[in-house]
């Protein structure tokens, strides 16, 4: 079966990686800056990178804000990706406070000292749920990170999997039918095709 996803252009996201990784599972992937397109979707990615103000600024100017909480209020799977992870979130600390989509509780927050920043490389995971996203990835599993902020205050029910850099933080959340990772799937090899392939598999509920 033929999956079609709905990959969000809006400007700061590393399109071109994510989409051949989908396409190498099968998937029909929709690159779209078109609020009415991502509105009528059922599987949507946020893809990310860079700051979080501009890219908030961004969603909400054009319209995709509104048609992704329209597509989630209809039952679609969201997943968020390293920056489109953060932007689920309720608020950013990234130079000042900016308000995020609230999809899932919690404060995207800088690293504290002592660690260097950005985190860049593979860290393990410690998986708390093993179903949906993480179905067939085991604790332990390494995946790729870039980032220089990290979520903390969240709700520990939607935290999927964690990791430890400079103390321990949600890496990936399964909040409902939104999900989302810090780290990039599209770079993580064997367990990051597999991540992509249980998003691409379940159905969206």
């Amino acid at each position: 079966m033929t999956h079609r996803v709905t990959l969000v252009d809006y400007g700061v996201g590393n399109t071109a990686s994510v989409t051949r990784a989908l396409r190498r599972l099968g998937a029909e992937v929709e690159l779209t800056a078109d609020p009415s397109r991502v509105a009528a979707s059922d599987r949507i990615v946020l893809p990310g990178v860079g700051a979080f103000a501009p890219a908030r600024e961004r969603l909400a100017a054009s319209g995709i804000e509104a048609a992704l909480r329209t597509a989630v209020e209809g039952g679609a799977r969201l997943l968020g990706l390293c920056l489109g992870f953060q932007l689920l979130f309720d608020e950013s600390e990234e130079y000042g406070t900016t308000p995020g989509l609230g999809f899932v509780r919690g404060r995207v927050a800088p690293f504290g000292t002592g660690v260097r920043s950005p985190h860049v490389g593979w860290n393990s995971l410690a998986v708390s749920r093993p179903d949906g996203l993480f179905t067939g990835v085991p604790s332990g599993t390494y995946v790729y990170f870039v980032h220089s902020f990290r979520p903390e205050g969240g709700d520990p029910e939607d935290v999927a999997a964690s990791t430890d850099y400079g103390g321990p933080f949600a890496a990936a959340i399964q909040h409902g039918n939104v999900w989302g990772c810090q780290f990039h799937p599209e770079k993580s090899s064997d367990a990051g095709r597999t991540l992509l392939a249980n998003f691409l598999a379940r159905e969206a509920t």
